[in-house]
């Protein structure tokens, strides 16, 4: 296939040549269909004098209609052959007379097989009375939401109006300007996002939603039967935001409020603006999950302020997240804390990296022709802040590094950048530190797979008790497994709990007697830390306890969260005692899952 962006691997639109500057969505939800009906006005310029098309970036839309928005005049488009991953290209002839600027208007309505949205049935909800509708664009689905330039390359400012059930609330990541009731029994919300941003960023949620506020900028949404345990949870959210503040300048969307999805959703959290997307697996009862929202928020600065151009340089965008994320992490409790899950985020990376393909391995690879999501890893998030961890120890320190960190930030915001630019603005940065950082193994760091050629230096003041404890368990015969008590763990943290589990994980799997004693001692079987309890079961799998692979099926089934539902599927699917029943499983659930989640368990699985 020809790409016609060669900026963007995973793009059919051409902004070299025409660029879209503002977007407006007028859209009505219909959940009888499983559409959203509607028209988008797009208003750019012409890159190119000479241009006289526009392409963009469609899967799986029904186009209705094309006009240019001043006359009206009907304009001739081509919708291209379609391919199964990315799509079909529109290609849209601009009016003679559009100039220096074009503003057009399609009429459009997705498809019930749209990739970026999930609509649930009431049986789905917590509430179970009214359905659901939430959107997931990252990486290319807004495509399939939109006919837009999907790349990140491109970043425009958007409005929109939505017309849902005046039973149901509406949100989206932009600030709600304003609703009015109709007389069809649907309610009109009105929405304005001031600062640009890419397409991926565009989000919709509608549901039975109630909100309480958490902070001067911040409420949380969800469904009322979450309320309660969100707002507890997630209490610390302005002091994070202040936190990020301090160490990448001023927060720039105006507000910060977080949503907590039914439990399909797919990720931990999704940083889009004004609303981050939160899931519930994140309700642990004592704020020990809490932390990735210190991730969604760093990404209002890195991701969302300063992004990556293409999904080649998704590090960039992840990297930065995480090593700011830690960041604030160590602010709020000590550095000791920041480095325990660094070095714990580091041995998570050496212990997966056998699962993924090697040249996805890069820190940037070449995605050409390759389905971003097909390429999705911890890599450019633990190898990315690795590499960021180890340039601050080698540079000087935190106090040497963090004003590199906002410079950084002030000097590409509002930008989409490429790893040269970073690279460059450090060496910018940095001059007086020229020949330290010419020793940096960078095509190693950056163009090579597997691990990275070397390892940051690691505070381990935390990490030595269930270092410790872990040995012990992994060298002890089944004749001495009556030294292990709830003791043991009285002392640790949630953070620790789960690393233990971590590193036990590294080691050669534990007999079944030695696991059945674990279980007993340490009430592991009843815990509610999806972190924890995800760990404990593939812990369990390894040592082929048959009585997990209920335990295991149930927690899959349960929650959509990519991070833990791939591993636990790939461990089920590879032991042959569990095989067909994870097959069976599968098969069975997958039309509840999130579009998303069943077509990469489906790949993992070897079922398409």
């Amino acid at each position: 296939m020809k790409w016609l962006s060669p900026g963007d691997p995973s793009s059919f639109s051409r902004p070299d040549e025409c660029l879209v500057k503002h977007i407006h969505l007028n859209l009505t939800v219909d959940f009888t269909q499983k559409v959203l009906l509607g028209s988008v006005r797009l208003g750019g310029s012409k890159v190119l004098q000479s241009a006289k098309t526009l392409v963009l970036d469609t899967r799986d839309l029904v186009i209705i209609s094309v006009k240019d928005a001043e006359s009206k005049a009907t304009l001739d488009y081509v919708l291209g052959e379609a391919d199964a991953t990315f799509g079909a290209p529109l290609t849209i002839s601009l009016a003679d007379n559009a100039k220096d600027n074009f503003s057009i208007v399609i009429d459009y309505s997705t498809s019930p097989q749209c990739t970026a949205l999930q609509w649930m049935t009431p049986e789905q909800t917590a509430g179970k009375k009214h359905p659901y509708l939430f959107s997931q664009c990252q990486a290319i689905h807004a495509r399939s939401m939109l006919p837009c330039q999907d790349t990140p390359a491109v970043k425009t400012p958007y409005s929109a109006t939505l017309h849902v059930p005046s039973e149901l609330e509406a949100l989206m990541s932009a600030i709600r300007t304003g609703s009015d009731k109709q007389d069809s029994g649907m309610t009109s919300h009105h929405f304005e996002q001031k600062v640009v941003m890419p397409s991926y960023l565009i989000a919709i949620v509608v549901g039975a939603l109630q909100s309480r506020q958490i902070g001067p900028r911040s409420t949380v949404w969800t469904e009322k039967e979450m309320l309660e345990e969100s707002a507890y949870e997630f209490a610390e959210t302005e002091k994070m935001l202040s936190i990020a503040e301090e160490l990448m300048g001023p927060y720039v969307w105006g507000i910060y409020d977080l949503l907590v999805l039914p439990p399909s959703f797919p990720y931990g959290g999704m940083e889009n603006p004004c609303l981050t997307f939160i899931t519930p697996t994140l309700l642990a009862g004592d704020r020990s999950l809490s932390l990735v929202v210190a991730h969604e928020i760093s990404h209002s600065w890195t991701g969302n302020l300063v992004t990556n151009r293409n999904p080649e340089h998704f590090w960039l965008n992840e990297g930065h997240t995480v090593f700011v994320e830690r960041k604030i992490a160590g602010r709020m409790m000590n550095e000791s804390f920041r480095h325990m899950l660094a070095l714990g985020g580091w041995n998570n990376l050496k212990q997966e990296m056998p699962n993924f393909r090697p040249s996805y391995t890069q820190l940037v690879p070449d995605l050409t022709g390759v389905d971003p999501d097909d390429a999705f890893s911890i890599v450019p998030y633990e190898k990315g802040s690795a590499l960021l961890m180890y340039l601050e120890q080698m540079l000087g320190g935190p106090a040497v590094f963090e004003p590199f960190l906002k410079a950084y930030i002030n000097e590409f915001k509002f930008k989409s950048i490429v790893t040269d630019e970073w690279k460059d603005f450090l060496y910018k940065f940095f001059s007086d530190k020229k020949s330290i950082l010419d020793d940096v193994e960078w095509s190693l760091w950056l163009n090579s797979p597997g691990m990275p050629p070397s390892r940051p230096s690691y505070d381990t003041s935390l990490t030595e008790k269930f270092t410790s404890l872990a040995k012990r368990w992994s060298e002890c015969n089944n004749e001495d497994l009556g030294q292990f008590t709830a003791a043991d763990l009285a002392s640790f943290s949630p953070y620790q709990v789960k690393d233990f589990l971590g590193v036990l994980l590294e080691t050669n799997p534990l007999t079944s007697e030695a696991i059945n004693k674990m279980a007993d001692v340490y009430s592991l079987n009843s815990i509610k830390n999806c972190d924890i309890k995800f760990r404990w079961i593939r812990l369990c799998l390894r040592a082929h306890i048959e009585a997990s692979i209920e335990r295991a099926l149930e927690f899959v089934n349960s929650q959509g969260r990519l991070k833990y539902v791939r591993p636990v599927y790939r461990d089920l699917f590879n032991w042959e005692v569990s095989r067909q029943r994870t097959v069976d499983n599968y098969n069975r659930t997958k039309s509840q899952m999130h579009p998303l989640t069943a077509s990469m368990i489906g790949k993992d699985l070897q079922l398409v």
